[in-house]
């Protein structure tokens, strides 16, 4: 058993990997020819675009462990590895539900591999074409955007395809979006294409063995029209002003200001640009807490709403490179929108926002995100208009600190509206 143990740690430092990986295999090591015996296959277990092989492996003194191969319809070869330690092997990549031969070696020390044990296999749908399947594209304001389901949450590529005419011309642009989320949503932004502007769209779904699907026509969108409602006739009630029992948020706490929130200037690390609860926005009253807080705006006229983008407090440094507080303490992270109406004297609720928190940035990229600001609709499924209304209600529900449970959102940036104006 020493002799073993000693085996797979020069395995190790001879940099095998266990798990998944394409390869030309690996390094040999001593002068052993001998090759070790074959492996006794007992079964295979289907998985989703693999399978995972159980086996007996032979008696071998030097045997480190069990490789897998096999060669994909584009000739590739991909190898998969596991130790000694191990009773089974799982294996990836299968394009689809068709008959793949895979081969399998035990391995030792020296490189030798056995003779091969050829299987027949037969997966289950690769997660990449099941993705495909769930795929779906909606038309949005300006816009249009793709959802899907990917349970198995393997690395994906999503390839939007898509044509419209702008300015007379016609364009062609592909836009790539990589994902393992369980479900998962992007937009495709700032399609100006006036009324009826209508895109077709073409999806392809690939994954990280190079299988990709072929195009799938999600057909021609007819996107909805929308603009940036102006700020310079909005209104802000005084702090603790009552509207339908609800009371107004007091934001002028240390160095914020309420007013910051519609002056369509957003913070950045070079300046202070937002508002403030220090701790007690509910009705400025420390007694009352904080949180939920209440910001309500009078536009000044009648507007049907569209989508909100809603900017954070950044305070990230002089040289607006660094990240600073954009998606954590102090922000508010769950939101909720409501519209006045008017007939009935009460506030109706639109939606409820909850802002996801990017991973995998760079200290740059959130500043980017950040100052672009967190875009949502007002019906996120079903893209349309809110009924006409004069006033609007922004609730700060909780903050992103302890995954969402805490109400120390304090600050706010910027609020900016879309929709178009009441006939």
């Amino acid at each position: 058993m020493e002799k073993r143990i000693l085996a797979f740690q020069l395995f190790l430092c001879a940099l095998v990997v266990m798990g998944c990986s394409k390869t030309e295999g690996f390094k040999t090591q001593g002068n052993d020819k001998t090759p070790p015996g074959a492996i006794v296959l007992k079964k295979y277990t289907p998985l989703y675009g693999g399978a995972r092989f159980f086996y007996t492996i032979p008696s071998d003194e030097d045997l480190v462990g069990v490789e897998a191969e096999y060669t994909n319809k584009n000739n590739q070869v991909f190898r998969f590895m596991s130790s000694y330690f191990q009773d089974s092997l799982d294996v990836y990549g299968f394009a689809s539900v068709d008959p793949q031969k895979v081969k399998l070696y035990a391995v030792d020390r020296s490189g030798n591999r056995s003779q091969p044990v050829e299987v027949d296999v037969v997966s289950l749908e690769p997660a990449y074409s099941r993705v495909a399947n769930s795929l779906t594209a909606r038309a949005g304001f300006s816009s249009f955007f793709v959802d899907w389901k990917n349970e198995l949450k393997q690395n994906i590529n999503v390839y939007v395809d898509y044509e419209f005419q702008q300015n007379g011309a016609d364009r062609k642009l592909t836009t790539v979006f990589s994902s393992n989320m369980e479900q998962d949503r992007r937009f495709i932004n700032d399609l100006v294409l006036g009324a009826n502007g209508k895109v077709k769209v073409n999806v392809r779904v690939e994954d990280k063995y190079g299988n990709m699907t072929i195009p799938i026509n999600k057909g021609e969108l007819t996107l909805l029209e929308d603009v940036k409602i102006p700020k310079q006739a909005w209104k802000l009630p005084n702090a603790n002003d009552t509207i339908g029992g609800v009371p107004m948020v007091f934001g002028d706490g240390l160095e914020g200001r309420t007013a910051k929130v519609i002056d369509g200037i957003i913070d950045r690390g070079d300046n202070l640009n937002f508002m403030h609860t220090q701790s007690r926005g509910r009705t400025g009253k420390a007694v009352d807490g904080n949180m939920p807080w209440n910001l309500m705006i009078d536009l000044g006229d009648y507007y049907e709403i569209s989508r909100i983008v809603t900017v954070q407090r950044h305070s990230g440094g002089l040289a607006n490179i660094s990240r600073g507080q954009y998606y954590k303490t102090e922000n508010v992270g769950i939101y909720r929108f409501y519209t006045w109406d008017d007939s009935k004297s009460k506030w109706d609720t639109v939606m409820q926002k909850k802002i996801d928190v990017p991973v995998g940035l760079t200290e740059l990229e959130f500043v980017k995100m950040g100052e672009a600001g967190d875009m949502a609709y007002m019906y996120p499924d079903d893209p349309k208009y809110t009924k006409p209304t004069r006033w609007v209600r922004y609730e700060a529900v909780m903050g992103f600190t302890s995954n969402y449970t805490l109400a120390d959102a304090n600050c706010l940036s910027e609020v900016t509206l879309y929709g178009r104006k009441k006939n």
